[in-house]
């Protein structure tokens, strides 16, 4: 920032009038204070000692009275061992606030020149999208307007499961329990259809597992020989053989699927830049594994299943081809991250937004992509996040025990409007608007309390919690918002929106003032800090700082009965600055925030 230049430039001035020797610009280290110590800006002196010809702390100590003598910016300083901790003066400020008001890229840092992929989601086709997937998109999103919101061109992808021995589960029971149910016929959307499948081929296996046990066979063999199981097996073989009515089937249900999905992304607010199927993408996996067989990386056992061996590596040997030569899932994984590549040569990272139960799988596929010749394989990266954990425990989709993703989202929208109505804040709202602000909260609140949590984290979901309007909650921000936007709304209808010269003829600043515009500075810090670590909890974490921060100033400091006008100008810009901010912050996590509340 200008403000940075700025101080680095006088400490340059300083050092060559206290030591009487250059400071290269390239040998300064400014950084954030910790917030135990006073000041704003903190400047490593250990290195500067070699020119100073004194120790760290004399260093810091004659540099800092230097600055606080003849810097129009320095106001104070103290020294903590070789750290110089420096306080700022209200023209500082004044110069820092006007900088970020006339900032024409707010929010947005420079073009890195580099692509990224993200891709999230990435649902079986046999089920709904459940809580779990919330958790997931929501970062996953979130994670891709950070990288944007750094610099980055990036493509928003998800590879649809829509093969395999699990789709031939919903496709068997569908066949022998459906007659002919559809979508339209049970007025149910096709996701959940499909998924109700799926739930009755566990039920039934189970069953038929119990039946064979009974006649004295042990669980293993019943479990291979269980009669549904070998047709969901022989389906998948038919499949791969492109059997047309078997095609047919699976298309038809997959369709239904997709049209359920969509549905439940529109509600999310998520998007996607490209779809990759698995059915397009497992040939080119089987095709790499024979290539890698042919190529001795690979190895076959006696049943002629294909198998690569990671001891070498610290992992054990893993399953690519199954000996019918049927893939398995990491057989499509190495076909699509091939795939992608070839469609986006230029992609400098390709993240995975997998839950941390697969983390085995990911260094196991990128291992195997390196032993392929892939040198690219080493920038692919494992967004690995923790479980989402209810009061009544784990989900288990096959048992029809998930937190379904359409159920969730509904119950939050209607505890947003009962929790609303209670606190009366929809007067004169016209039922349009109130639905509209119903929807921003109860998605708002549950995409903050998801994402304000470190993604490695597990965690436990509290609707009930994440809905409160005070506390470390998404309506809290969204409020403070709606509250800032009515003092906009006052200050256009006063005829104080116009900031003018008054920056010119403030004499000092409030304490709280400075608190937030520290924070408002450090915007774009927080952004690069996010996208470094695939964080989003960085910016939601800002935001609730921010919110928090404008809070105790619109409490400690009087807006409109301010007398002298040139304050009562610079507060009302100061708030929309505020607010424009935290718009910004929130959007970054893929939460609206309402004008009115």
């Amino acid at each position: 920032m200008i403000l940075e230049q700025e101080i680095t430039a006088e400490i340059t001035v300083a050092f060559k009038e206290a030591f009487n020797t250059e400071l290269p610009i390239e040998q300064i280290s400014l950084q954030p204070t910790r917030k135990e110590f006073e000041g704003t800006h903190t400047l490593v002196c250990f290195p500067l000692a070699r020119l100073s010809k004194t120790g760290p702390e004399q260093t810091a100590q004659q540099l800092g009275q230097k600055l606080q003598e003849n810097s129009d910016f320095i106001s104070d300083f103290n020294v903590v061992k070789g750290f110089l901790n420096l306080s700022l003066t209200y023209k500082a400020w004044i110069s820092t606030f006007e900088e970020l008001t006339y900032d024409p890229n707010p929010g947005q840092l420079s073009s890195t020149g580099k692509e990224v992929m993200v891709e999230y989601s990435s649902p079986n086709t046999n089920k709904p999208l459940h809580l779990g997937h919330l958790r997931n998109n929501f970062l996953g999103w979130s994670v891709s307007e950070i990288l944007k919101a750094a610099g980055n061109k990036v493509h928003k992808v998800q590879i649809i499961n829509d093969r395999g021995i699990h789709i031939c589960k919903s496709m068997v029971a569908w066949q022998q329990f459906g007659n002919g149910e559809t979508p339209k016929s049970s007025d149910k959307k096709g996701d959940k259809l499909v998924g109700d499948y799926y739930v009755q081929f566990d039920q039934e296996y189970k069953k038929q597992i119990s039946e064979l046990e009974a006649q004295g066979l042990s669980k293993e063999q019943a479990e291979t020989d269980a009669p549904i199981m070998k047709e969901a097996k022989e389906l998948l073989l038919k499949w791969e053989d492109k059997d047309p009515e078997v095609y047919e089937l699976w298309k038809q249900m997959n369709n239904w699927v997709y049209s359920g999905f969509d549905a439940t992304y529109q509600t999310m607010g998520v998007d996607f830049d490209k779809l990759y199927y698995e059915s397009e993408t497992y040939l080119l996996g089987k095709e790499e594994v024979l290539r890698g067989l042919d190529q001795g990386v690979f190895y076959k056992k006696e049943d002629g299943s294909v198998w690569v061996d990671l001891s070498d590596q610290g992992l054990d040997q893993k399953l690519l081809l199954r000996s019918d030569g049927t893939s398995v899932y990491m057989t499509q994984d190495i076909g699509t991250a091939i795939l992608r590549f070839r469609d986006f040569p230029k992609i400098a990272r390709q993240v995975y937004t997998v839950g941390n139960e697969q983390e085995y799988h990911f260094k196991v596929l990128f291992l195997i992509l390196e032993k392929l010749g892939y040198k690219w394989a080493k920038e692919c990266y494992h967004l690995s996040y923790g479980m989402v954990d209810l009061p009544s425990g784990k989900m288990k989709s096959r048992e029809g025990t998930v937190v379904d993703a359409d159920d969730l989202m509904q119950e939050m929208l209607d505890t947003a409007e009962e929790h609303t109505k209670e606190l009366g804040k929809i007067e004169g709202f016209t039922e349009e608007q109130a639905r509209e602000l119903y929807y921003n909260l109860g998605l708002g609140a549950l995409k903050y309390f998801l994402l304000k949590v470190d993604p490695k984290k597990r965690m436990l979901f509290d609707p009930n919690e994440s809905i409160q309007f005070q506390g470390h909650t998404g309506p809290f921000i969204q409020y403070t918002h709606a509250r800032i936007s009515a003092i906009l709304r006052k200050a256009n209808q006063v005829g104080y929106d116009e900031l003018g010269d008054s920056l010119l003829k403030l004499e000092s600043l409030e304490p709280v003032e400075i608190g937030v515009l520290k924070l408002l500075a450090n915007f774009k810090d927080k952004i690069a800090e996010a996208a470094d670590t695939y964080s989003p909890d960085v910016i939601a974490q800002y935001a609730y700082d921010v919110a928090k921060e404008y809070n105790r100033f619109y409490q400690e400091v009087s807006i409109f009965n301010e007398e002298n006008r040139d304050k009562l100008k610079f507060r009302i810009a100061f708030s929309r600055l505020t607010a424009q901010t935290i718009k910004q912050a929130m959007g970054l996590l893929g939460i609206n925030v309402p004008e009115r509340m």
